[in-house]
């Protein structure tokens, strides 16, 4: 364990681990912000081209930290993976700043990101006691941090590519994961210590049982949260094109918001909603009213497909009446699409991070973020949609899609809560 230091009611290295990945994400999705527009707009690539291409890399982005993980885990430690993985990525956004190197500065990030993101996330547990309840709402701190990134990116990285020029947002995102890689190091002291790779003691055949038990469990979880990161992953791609072409985004005669801003309200809202939902369940657990994680995310991908859904009647009335939708209407959905996102998303992270078993934690957290890859690509073909049914259409399938996953998480609930009896 690490030292005694304290800030809000937490360990110090909870800060570091947020501050690492505010900035680390600051840099991430400063790029995701303008890389749908700028391969349209920049590189004339066709909009079914470009979300495949969005989709592809998206899916990478979550594929690599599988094997890096798995080698975190067992071979290189946490630590050396975080700083590898951040120098990587450093280097891919700065050469996105070069259009010759466009599709190798992708497979680069993706490569950074196969390192740093299962291996920073995975230390969270061992700041804590076992049984240390603070540990449940570190992970809800932790993603206030990724988005608060994910806030200031579109500001800053956005308002440089459509107002200066895209290799300047690009350059933004590159110091953005140079800062991150700073903060890491500075608070190295804080974090908790690790047991080297190499020698870890083999595990006992009951504890491989469980191991793999465990593993079985969360891959199932992690096939359903696929199907829901395919509607819920539209917000940088074909949600990002409607708010170009289907909402006015006017505001007075001689200034309009930047496409790229309205990606900053999801993140706006996590900030915003995250302590009010932590403080309304704690004083639940305090009552012994605690709703399964399981539960909690099929509720969360059920208010997503409502906001889908929602987006869709929007679209269908604006489209009849031969306007383009208030920007205000779209603010609105990303403040119910992201109420809906704070119960799956962190929790499920919560979830990976309590069940991993011991030596497997960066894996497992891997593979939560595995269910990204496949999601990603699940996105990136129903992004192709877009351009061949009416809008009205495309929202109301991908409000279908995230139902889907809402049944099936709420299922899977039920069963393991009646296996525990």
């Amino acid at each position: 364990m690490p030292g005694n230091r304290q800030f809000l009611g937490h360990p110090l290295g909870l800060t570091v681990l947020f501050l690492t990945e505010m900035w680390e994400m600051f840099s991430f999705f400063g790029m995701r912000a303008l890389l749908v527009y700028y391969m349209t707009m920049r590189l004339d690539l066709a909009q079914d081209h470009a979300s495949l291409i969005y989709g592809g890399y998206a899916a990478l982005v979550y594929l690599t930290p599988i094997p890096g993980g798995f080698i975190a885990d067992r071979w290189l430690g946490k630590r050396r993976a975080v700083l590898l993985g951040a120098s990587i990525m450093a280097l891919g956004h700065f050469m996105m700043a070069a259009e010759t190197l466009f599709y190798p500065a992708l497979i680069t990030i993706a490569v950074g990101n196969g390192f740093f993101l299962p291996c920073l996330a995975s230390q969270i547990e061992g700041l804590y006691a076992k049984h240390d309840p603070r540990s449940k709402g570190a992970y809800n701190i932790y993603y206030v941090g990724v988005n608060l990134g994910a806030f200031l990116a579109p500001l800053v990285c956005g308002l440089l590519g459509e107002v200066y020029g895209w290799h300047w947002g690009f350059a933004a995102a590159g110091f953005g994961m140079l800062i991150s890689l700073v903060i890491y190091v500075a608070g190295l002291r804080h974090l908790p210590a690790e047991v080297t790779p190499a020698v870890r003691e083999t595990p006992a055949t009951t504890d491989a049982v469980t191991v793999r038990a465990r593993l079985g469990f969360l891959l199932g979880i992690a096939a359903i949260v696929v199907i829901f990161r395919g509607a819920y992953e539209q917000v940088g791609n074909t949600v990002a094109l409607w708010a170009d072409v289907g909402v006015d985004r006017q505001v007075t005669s001689g200034w309009s918001i930047p496409m790229a801003w309205f990606q900053a309200l999801d993140p706006l809202v996590v900030f915003a909603a995250t302590p009010l939902l932590v403080a309304r369940w704690s004083r639940l657990a305090k009552r012994g009213i605690d709703t399964p994680s399981l539960l909690k995310m099929a509720f969360g991908a059920t208010v997503v497909a409502l906001s889908y859904l929602l987006l869709a009647g929007i679209a269908g009335w604006t489209g009849s009446q031969g306007v383009h939708a208030h920007w205000g209407w779209l603010v609105g959905w990303f403040v119910l699409m992201t109420l809906g996102e704070l119960y799956i998303l962190p929790v499920g992270l919560g979830l990976f991070g309590h069940l991993a078993p011991e030596g497997w934690r960066a894996t497992c957290i891997a593979l939560w973020f595995f269910a990204g890859f496949f999601g990603n690509l699940l996105a990136g073909a129903l992004g192709t949609l877009w351009s061949r049914l009416s809008q009205p259409i495309f929202f109301a399938v991908i409000g279908a899609v995230a139902l889907c996953s809402a049944a099936m998480l709420f299922g899977a609930g039920l069963r393991a809560q009646r296996a525990q009896r």
